[in-house]
């Protein structure tokens, strides 16, 4: 059988080398690897686990033979040598092994070449990859932690340091999410139609968990994480591809470029949350913004009307295409936050909508509606209410009040900088 190292490169003089040749390819096609190593072997756990133990065999053989000139074939045809090897361990000679055995006979002189898949091509097996992930028999921390690793690529100790917690409760999340996946019997495939709608509910609902850590980071010194939220975006453009006539899918990723659009000016120099009304709008990325217009007229387009994603979207796009916090059309906006309370009605929209009704018709007219949230006691744990309401009441003149209220928020924030910020608001 042919060997997929003879086709390597030549042998790099730096050992690192080898380490991010590995780590570019793992995470560009994870994805692919994993999900055609489940197709083949049926077996999502097994299918993870043959393609670490790959990636392994790849660090302690590349320094020595080079790096194949299609990395990405070589780890999927040792994975798949792996999977024959288990099979005949447990002595499961079975019509598995004879297929699986057949194929990689005639996949191995192309094998170091290409790809089992179709580069210019966005398998469906990375669809079903992305439904696994996402179950909704998985908690939400695991559907987060197994999307970012079988999905995204990213390491247990990249998955950790973005959500801070440990390595180790990383691992322990994908451990006990492939065996819940496993005991439930969950199918390698995409939901028929009569259950597509709420299990894609499931995978939006996740990357936009990821996005929204990548944009205010729940946690820690930092404000953003915006490699967290830029991956996001890149998994949301792979489900807007995959599922083309999915509004939703493309609304996200709307909303997502719109709002990503103005992470370069949401911090200074000294990494300081800089807010809306004070940000360069020179300094926004123009070409997220296009893209967001693009992604937003593809989601129209389907002809199926624009869901929560699609609303919050247009949203976002009255502040993308505004030249100013003044000229923005605040009254539409307050319009289409009517609407998202339609759809998915919140404490949390009706905050946002009092916001956009205090730049619309005064601060006085959103302090009623916010005294009304807080009133039904909803929000108690919420920093972003008292902080607010802080905001009104200080436009109002009534400055003890709005002291009370930033201080309140402040010891509700979780992120270091923003209580900071929260606490300078304070004392000033």
């Amino acid at each position: 059988m042919h060997d997929p190292s003879e086709s390597a490169t030549a042998r790099p003089d730096d050992p690192t080398a080898v380490e991010r040749a590995v780590a570019a390819v793992w995470r560009i096609d994870s994805a692919r690897i994993i999900a055609t190593l489940t197709r083949v072997t049926g077996d999502f756990s097994l299918a993870e686990d043959l393609a670490q133990d790959a990636l392994l065999e790849a660090l302690r053989q590349w320094p020595e033979t080079g790096v194949p000139r299609s990395p990405a074939a070589w780890l999927t045809t040792v994975a798949k040598r792996r999977a024959i090897d288990a099979w005949r361990h447990r002595e499961r000679h079975d019509d598995r092994l004879a297929q699986l055995a057949l194929e990689i006979e005639r996949s191995s002189d192309a094998a170091a070449d290409a790809p089992p898949w179709d580069p210019d091509e966005i398998d469906d097996d990375v669809l079903r990859l992305m439904f696994i992930a996402c179950h909704p028999v998985l908690s939400r921390e695991a559907r987060i932690s197994l999307t970012l690793r079988v999905v995204g690529g990213l390491s247990s100790e990249e998955i950790g340091r973005a959500f801070l917690v440990p390595t180790a409760t990383v691992q322990q999340r994908i451990v006990r999410a492939k065996k819940t996946l496993a005991g439930a019997g969950v199918r390698f495939e995409v939901p028929p139609r009569e259950e597509l709608t709420g299990r894609l509910g499931s995978v939006l609902g996740v990357l936009y968990l990821i996005f929204n850590e990548g944009h205010t980071a729940s946690g820690g010194e930092r404000w953003m994480r915006p490699e967290l939220a830029v991956e996001a975006i890149r998994l949301a453009r792979v489900l807007s591809a995959l599922l083309p006539r999915e509004p939703e899918t493309h609304g996200l990723l709307a909303l997502m470029e719109f709002t990503a659009a103005r992470f370069p000016a949401r911090v200074d120099a000294q990494g300081e949350p800089v807010l809306l009304a004070d940000q360069d709008r020179r300094r926004w990325d123009h070409g997220r913004i296009r893209r967001g217009h693009e992604a937003l007229t593809r989601a129209d387009s389907t002809g199926r009307g624009r869901g929560v994603y699609g609303v919050q979207a247009a949203i976002a796009q009255c502040h993308a295409v505004a030249e100013s916090l003044e000229t923005t059309d605040w009254g539409r906006i307050v319009e289409l936050y009517e609407a998202l309370s339609g759809l998915a009605p919140s404490p949390v929209v009706e905050l946002n909508r009092a916001a956009a009704v205090a730049m619309a018709s005064g601060p006085a007219a959103a302090l009623e509606l916010l005294d009304e949230i807080a009133a039904s006691g909803r929000l108690r744990r919420y920093h972003l209410l008292p902080a607010t309401r802080g905001e009104l009441l200080r436009q109002l003149g009534r400055e003890a009040e709005a002291r009370e209220e930033f201080t309140a928020a402040a010891a509700l924030a979780t992120n270091d900088r923003e209580r900071e910020r929260l606490e300078e608001k304070a004392s000033g």
